[in-house]
C-alpha cells in the first residue's frame, strides 16, 4: 500500500512510519522539523519520502501533491495525524495567536490535506482518509477549549465527507485513546506515563487501521485497547 501520513516526525506519526515500512509498504510523510525528517530521509530507503512540509499552509501542500503525485500516483491510504494542543488554560487566556495557530493545524491541515491528494483518489476508484480525532472531539474537558473545538470539527467534516464520497472511498474519524505521548503529558503531565507508549499502541492501531474501509465510511472509531 501507498500510505501518506502528515506529523510523522515524532510520536504516532513516526511509530506508524516506522511499522508499515517495517512490514513493506510504502510511507510518504511529512512533518516540521528539518532535523527529523532529515532523519527519516536517511533511515528510509526508496520508494518511501518524507519532506519538510506544513500542512496549514495550502500552497505548500499542493506543491508536495504534485511532486508526490508525479513519483507514487494516486494513494491507498491518508492518515491525517499532524496536531497540537493548547498550552492548558481557561479559554478567556489562550491568545488568538495560539488558538489560530491550533486551529491552522488541526482543522486547515486536514482540509488541505484532502483538497489535494482527495481528487487523484477518487479518479482511481480507491482509498480510505483517517483523520487523527480525540476522545476530546466526542467529549469535552476544561483547560483545552481550542483543542476539544478542532477536534469536534474533525469528527463533523469526516462525517459529512463521507457522504460524499463514491464507493468504495471511505472517510474515518478514529481516537488513537490515551498514549504516553508529549502532546498528552502537555494535558495531563506525569499522569501520562500511566499509559502505552507509542511503541505499545502501535502494534495495534497499525493493523487496526489498514482494515478499515467503506464498511466503515462516515464512523467515529476509536484504536482497541487490546
Amino acid at each position: 500500500m501507498k500510505i501518506l501520513i502528515t506529523g510523522v516526525s515524532k510520536g504516532l506519526g513516526r511509530a506508524l512510519a516506522d511499522t508499515y515500512m517495517a512490514e513493506g509498504h510504502t510511507v510518504i510523510g511529512c512533518g516540521r522539523d528539518p532535523e527529523k525528517i532529515l532523519d527519516l530521509r536517511f533511515e528510509a530507503k526508496e520508494p518511501n519520502r518524507f519532506d519538510i512540509v506544513d500542512v496549514s499552509q495550502a500552497s505548500k501542500v499542493d506543491v508536495w501533491h504534485e511532486t508526490v503525485s508525479a513519483t507514487h500516483g494516486a494513494l491507498d491510504l491518508i492518515i491525517n495525524n499532524a496536531g497540537l494542543i493548547n498550552t492548558p488554560s481557561p479559554l478567556w487566556e489562550v491568545s488568538t495567536a495560539e488558538f489560530e495557530k491550533l486551529v491552522s493545524v488541526n482543522i486547515n491541515g486536514v482540509f488541505n490535506v484532502i483538497r489535494a491528494f482527495l481528487p487523484e483518489m477518487i479518479a482511481a476508484g480507491k482509498g480510505t482518509i483517517v483523520n487523527l480525532s480525540s476522545g476530546l472531539g466526542r467529549r469535552t474537558k476544561p483547560q483545552v477549549a481550542p483543542y476539544c473545538a478542532s477536534k469536534f470539527a474533525v469528527e463533523g467534516l469526516t462525517q459529512a465527507l463521507a457522504q460524499e464520497l463514491p464507493e468504495p472511498l471511505a472517510a474515518v474519524a478514529l481516537s488513537p485513546g490515551a498514549v504516553a505521548t508529549e502532546m498528552l503529558r502537555t494535558f495531563v503531565g506525569d499522569a501520562a506515563d500511566g499509559h502505552p507508549d507509542a511503541a505499545a499502541w502501535v502494534k495495534i492501531a497499525a493493523p487496526f487501521i489498514l482494515q478499515l474501509g467503506r464498511k466503515d465510511n462516515g464512523s467515529s472509531l476509536s484504536v482497541p485497547t487490546e
